[in-house]
């Protein structure tokens, strides 16, 4: 059984920078296809990134490309999410989630694709 422990989160000021880890334990994390979501006080879970299980395939939200980057290391089994230049808006609870890769080269930015989820890890950006 895949689990995912996600870490990093914390108190953050606007345009500062954070890097969110997803750990993984139990099969190769490379059979996966990974995806970070985000979900603030009162909205609906959204999707932020995904990585193909090889790392040859990424999107992102658009409210999100071109400040944050989505990484993987299958060695150590860890996928990241580099945050930069952050904004009060990007305040949420991060999830990390897998579903095993179907189909080369892609990856689902729907939640409801995903069958693994770690527990969340808070990040607030807040002066």
């Amino acid at each position: 059984q895949l689990q995912l422990v996600e870490s990093g989160g914390g108190l953050v000021l606007p345009g500062g920078s954070l890097r969110l880890s997803c750990a993984a334990s139990g099969p190769r994390l490379d059979y996966y296809t990974i995806g970070w979501f985000r979900q603030a006080p009162g909205k609906e879970r959204e999707g932020v990134s995904c990585i193909d299980n090889h790392g040859g395939t990424m999107n992102y939200a658009d409210s999100v490309r071109g400040r944050f980057t989505i990484s993987r290391d299958n060695a150590k089994n860890t996928v990241y999410l580099h945050m930069n230049n952050l904004r009060p808006e990007d305040t949420a609870v991060y999830y990390c989630a897998a579903v095993p890769q179907i189909y080369a080269g892609s990856c689902p930015m729907s939640d409801s694709r995903y069958n693994y989820w770690g527990q969340g890890t808070q990040v607030t950006v807040s002066s």
